[in-house]
């Protein structure tokens, strides 16, 4: 038996808890053992596991004192029950459960324990190899910015060998001729660094600041303004300010029907197809106080539909051997319950519910207390059954259709779509007045300002204030804090009772199909009570089929906009990683650059109101910022349909002179009022971006550096664009289609990556921007080859131009990387070579191109036999244009 050591006082959390836990383990330290009998059988060596233990009363706890049992420090009381962690092998888990004492959670076990010592190892072993690495630095930003009442030095950095422990970068700069310093905190997301960085308040703006490492690097780099620059007032005549409450779903419809009324020749109210569960419930009563002993009771019809009101009694019959009887009576149900010998009650609640279920199932259901067994004896009392619903009668009860503004003078289809959507999470509050209040300006600064003309004319928009009204319901009239829709998906057994009737619904934030939770991905959850519960499946909920319908019924949605709330980020794909932190694709560098460009338009747009500042630390993609959001879904619209989606949360933090203060769901409307008009100006500016994107007629430009030439050594190349845009490369000599290589961030947070070629190579490449332009008008599925084409000679003699010794070189290379079946087929190239030796010594020009036709002829021929591979006639033939070229 492994050998115990008991402790003899437990750890003092608090004088309560000391004074109770000295009362339930009085005498711990005198635990009794059983006599040894002869030739019993000597107990093997068992795994421990670490343990929540529930000991329900006293009885219990003087029977857990003659166990020998290595309790932890954890005491905690949870509803009058006294909980302690205890280290325990799995037949003292089987002698508790008979004593009544049960186990409620496992929090350690030994496997785990050996994962964690082995992950303690390699983490260790990773950050020694680390430690011997020559430290590089990157300083990521340096930005000042200056918020609503103050001004802020903000610095991201990386090293790498950030991710141990013990790096520890320092900033220094000047500030008003005083030299100062700060250190860097760390920013690890699930494991993984991301970076260091500082964000403080500073009293003078310095030009350069400095990151220096404890590990030996350092770096230097100017201060730049975050969000800098001018930008225009709105014209003299641009309205704002159309929303000056809270508003419910009602009064949403009610405004979008006044304004399509009012403007129809510019709006349009789209019906979504699938219409919400409805702001309803069934009517229920918890009778009962003991969970044993309780009995849940749910009206078939729903609460306003008749389920109100129905009255249910456990009557004690006075009298002396009377059976369970169920006695119906309009809306009235009584059950009388069963007595002894002597005439006290014997009826469990168990039997209660068969006996409901049984003679009153066309009224109600009823069920045990959570699956309970219900053997305990139920009491006499009467409930009336209700479905708590809170909202005045005018709100309807009925299944709700979700509506749309589709605002433009040309809605056909053939201008760019852009979407807003706000309030998938009912106690957002802010959220559908940013919807409202944008919506309302398009409209009313249409007649006389320009700019607005000119979204509504050369844009397709489409606004759904609020994406979950059942739940906006809920929130507004009976539970605030409600986050997700109204549905149960509990069960009868499960937290289906009254009093779990604020835990129920369906985060439709994490209901979409792209990076769910059914696919592997983390930041959702299972349960059904959980403020994350991704559903029973993928897009089980109408309100999240809406969506996925109005991204399906209109295909020339190009951008899009989930506002939510609060904590003032700017955030775009991808939302989802695994529990290894491997994520869904991020965007490529084009893409990630045409992100950020956009994103410091719209920020901009939206810090002209009040001068609030999305931190630096607070855009980016979803991961790099805040964490992993299964089935999110902004996810969906990229992944899926390939629209630009970005994830607004309006509310950020305000400055109170001494630190950051959160503003909350429903902050003062004062200050809800305010976020929605910045926000409102953040979604013009988005689509001041669209408007801009559908008028770009220009193709990109990129441009390989090094270019071709000769190299001694390995080069890394960078391929720089006019602006964001995507770059399709090939290596191989091939053709680029949309089908190839596409240059890819070099790590988080970073740059695009850097092309490493480190034996000769021709790099093919095209360029596309988010536009859709392509470089050249280049076009990947035809046959022309208007696309950019480098040549890289790495080694040789670079005394001389590239020529036959370095095309022989290639062929060599190739054949050692059997890209030949056989050896006669690589002599008769060398051969053939070797004589385009002997013309290129001579200066023989119209030999030498004469040689190269016959000699790429050759290959041909080769490809048709099969005896060279598509990569080495690809690259080989690549070499050889160049040479014919040059």
């Amino acid at each position: 038996m492994r050998k115990r050591t008991l402790k003899d006082k437990l750890v003092v959390l608090a004088t309560g808890t000391a004074l109770v836990a000295s009362t339930l383990f009085t005498g711990l330290g005198s635990p009794i053992f059983a006599e040894t009998v002869n030739e019993e059988l000597i107990q093997q060596e068992e795994s421990f596991s670490v343990v929540t233990l529930e000991i329900p009363n006293e009885a219990a706890a003087k029977k857990i004192r003659e166990l020998e049992i290595d309790f932890d420090h954890g005491i905690h009381e949870h509803n009058g029950v006294w909980e302690v962690e205890a280290v325990v092998t799995p037949s003292e888990v089987k002698l508790l459960e008979k004593l009544g004492i049960k186990v409620t959670e496992t929090l350690m076990t030994e496997q785990v324990w050996e994962k964690r010592v082995d992950e303690r190892n390699r983490t260790v072993q990773r950050n020694a190899g680390l430690a011997a690495q020559e430290e590089t630095m990157q300083i990521l930003r340096a930005n000042h910015y200056t918020n609503q009442s103050a001004t802020f030095l903000y610095v991201e950095a990386k090293s790498s060998v950030g991710e141990v422990a013990g790096t520890v970068l320092t900033a220094r700069w000047t500030e008003n001729g005083v030299e100062k310093s700060a250190t860097l905190a760390k920013r690890s997301d699930y494991g993984a660094y991301l970076y260091h960085y500082l964000e403080l308040p500073i009293t003078g703006i310095p030009s350069t600041v400095t990151i220096v490492s404890n590990k030996g690097a350092t770096g230097t780099s100017n201060v730049t303004e975050w969000l800098g620059g001018e930008r225009p007032e709105p014209g003299e005549h641009y309205v704002t300010g159309f929303v000056d409450h809270y508003m419910t779903p009602a009064e949403m419809n009610a405004k979008m029907d006044q304004l399509a009324a009012e403007f129809p020749e510019l709006v349009e109210i789209v019906v979504m197809p699938n219409k919400s569960n409805g702001y309803r419930r069934h009517a229920q009563a918890l009778m009962g106080t003991l969970t044993n002993a309780s009995v849940s009771v749910t009206s078939k019809a729903w609460g306003h539909e008749g389920g109100n009101g129905v009255e249910v009694s456990f009557v004690n019959p006075n009298a002396a051997n009377r059976t369970i009887n169920v006695i119906k009576t309009d809306k009235k149900i009584v059950v009388q319950l069963a007595t002894d010998s002597s005439g006290k009650i014997t009826s469990t609640a168990k039997q209660v519910v068969d006996a409901l279920n049984k003679d009153a199932s066309d009224l109600v259901s009823a069920t045990t207390y959570r699956g309970n067994s219900g053997t305990g004896v139920v009491g006499a009392l009467t409930a009336k059954l209700t479905d708590g619903l809170k909202a005045p009668a005018e709100v309807s009860r009925e299944p709700m259709t979700v509506r749309a503004f589709r605002i433009g003078k040309v809605r056909d289809g053939s201008k760019p779509g852009v979407l807003g959507y706000s309030q998938e999470h009912a106690r957002e509050w802010v959220t559908p007045l940013v919807s409202m209040e944008s919506a309302e300006r398009l409209l009313r600064n249409y007649a006389h300002d320009e700019e607005t003309r000119k979204l509504v004319d050369n844009l397709d928009i489409f606004i759904v204030p609020t994406v979950n009204p059942d739940g906006a319901n809920y929130s507004v009239y009976d539970y605030n804090m409600q986050r997700r829709n109204m549905t149960n998906h509990c069960g009868p057994e499960g937290s289906s009772d009254y009093n779990a009737r604020n835990s129920w619904g369906v985060d439709l934030n994490r209901n979409h199909s792209i990076g769910s939770l059914f696919d592997g991905f983390i930041g959702a959850s299972t349960s059904c009570t959980s403020d994350t519960f991704a559903g029973p499946s993928e897009n089980s909920e109408p309100e999240a089929k809406n969506l996925v319908w109005l991204a399906d019924q209109f295909d020339n949605l190009k951008f899009s906009m989930n506002i939510h709330s609060h904590g003032g980020y700017f955030m775009w794909s991808p939302g989802a990683y695994d529990a290894n932190r491997v994520m869904l694709p991020r965007p490529t560098a084009g893409e990630e650059a045409f992100y950020w460009k956009a994103s410091e338009h719209i920020l901009k747009v939206i810090q002209d109101h009040r001068g609030t500042v999305i931190q630096p630390t607070r855009t980016g993609p979803i991961p790099d910022v805040l964490y992993s959001a299964a089935g999110n879904s902004a996810d969906y619209l990229w992944y899926a349909k390939g629209i630009y989606a970005w994830n607004f949360e309006v509310g950020a933090p305000l400055w109170n002179g001494r630190s950051w203060v959160s503003v909350g769901f429903q902050p003062v409307y004062t200050e809800g009022h305010e976020e929605a008009m910045e926000f409102a100006n953040g979604f013009i500016g988005m689509l001041e971006v669209a408007l801009e994107q559908a008028g770009d007629k220009t193709n990109p430009e990129s441009k390989a550096v090094p270019g071709s030439g000769r190299y001694a050594k390995p080069v890394e190349v960078d391929i720089e664009t006019s602006e964001p845009a995507t770059v399709y490369y090939t290596l191989d000599g091939s053709r680029p289609t949309f089908d190839s290589a596409k240059i890819q961030l070099s790590g988080i947070r970073e740059g695009a990556e850097k092309l490493k070629i480190d034996a000769t190579t021709t790099i093919k490449y095209f360029s596309v921007d988010a536009a859709r332009n392509v470089e050249n008008n280049y076009d990947p599925k035809g046959k022309d080859n208007n696309y950019n084409s480098v040549t890289l000679t790495i080694g040789g003699d670079q005394t001389k131009e590239p020529g036959a010794a370095d095309l022989i070189a290639l062929v060599n290379r190739f054949d050692k990387e059997g890209g030949f079946t056989n050896t006669p087929a690589v002599r008769q190239l060398t051969t053939h070579l070797s004589a385009l030796e002997v013309y290129e010594k001579q200066g023989a020009t119209e030999k030498i191109l004469k040689h190269l036709g016959t000699f790429k002829t050759l290959l041909d021929s080769q490809k048709k036999t099969g005896v060279i591979s598509e990569k080495a006639y690809n690259s080989i033939l690549a070499y050889a244009d160049y040479l014919t070229v040059k």
